[in-house]
């Protein structure tokens, strides 16, 4: 087989500075240039969270299965494991976002031309990807889903999961009562602070994202896997106000 390498991710341009182009938050190409460094500040131990993620998927991985990503952005997660694994799999990258789209698409394009992946523009509310996968992910995606659709997606996941492949689902919480929860948020936002951003970045990506990103509480997020058909469910990473999950069937 000819070198379908995965290519480095440039990790793209600084996100301190960057304010919000509306009210509301969007996936645009200025979110997109700065999407990696974005998360590095915004997400607490992202690399050990993208390590773990990594790490606990490849014991699901079964040959000649397809390795799923909801909301693939920029491609990172789907990295790891071609890294890993490459031609004994196939990955399907599902995102919705153009300037998303085109920069996953730029990454895996070797991949893409050997058969090997497909980055697809697909609206997970109204439809999904006709995979047989082992495992899927959906890191910090669903937040982003509004909540009457949430519950059909991971149907979906579910329904699409090998015998013994597994989901993986990270995603920003809410505390399971609004005096812990403040004291999260306190937290949380403390950190954004110390990894660079100003008060005035802080707020506006807040306000921006108040009713777009709408996180649930962990209780919430288990019955959901549960109500989709999965009975191992296990919380392999927590910091404060965000989670990780594996479901397996």
């Amino acid at each position: 087989m000819r070198n379908t390498r995965v290519a480095a991710d440039k990790r793209g341009e600084s996100s301190l500075g960057h304010l919000p182009a509306g009210e509301k938050w969007e996936f645009d190409s200025t979110v997109a240039s700065v999407f990696d460094d974005m998360l590095a500040r915004s997400i607490p131990q992202y690399e050990v969270m993208r390590r773990a993620v990594t790490d606990l998927g490849c014991q699901f991985v079964q040959p000649g299965t397809d390795i799923v990503d909801l909301g693939c952005s920029r491609g990172e997660a789907l990295a790891g494991f071609m890294e890993r694994h490459e031609g004994r799999n196939r990955y399907i990258g599902v995102e919705v976002s153009p300037p998303m789209l085109a920069a996953a698409r730029a990454r895996f394009k070797p991949l893409i031309e050997a058969g090997v992946a497909d980055i697809r523009e697909l609206d997970l509310r109204r439809d999904y990807p006709a995979a047989s996968a082992s495992l899927t992910l959906s890191v910090l995606t669903l937040q982003f889903t509004p909540i009457e659709y949430r519950h059909r997606i991971v149907r979906n996941v579910y329904k699409h999961t090998v015998p013994g492949g597994a989901f993986i689902l990270v995603e920003k919480v809410i505390g399971a009562s609004a005096d812990i929860d403040d004291i999260l948020v306190k937290l949380y936002l403390q950190m954004k602070g110390e990894k660079g951003y100003s008060q005035e970045e802080i707020e506006r990506k807040r306000l921006a994202l108040e009713g777009v990103l709408v996180p649930v509480t962990t209780r919430w997020n288990e019955e959901l896997l549960r109500a989709a058909g999965f009975q191992e469910i296990d919380c392999f990473w927590r910091w404060m106000n965000f989670a990780a999950w594996v479901a397996v069937k």
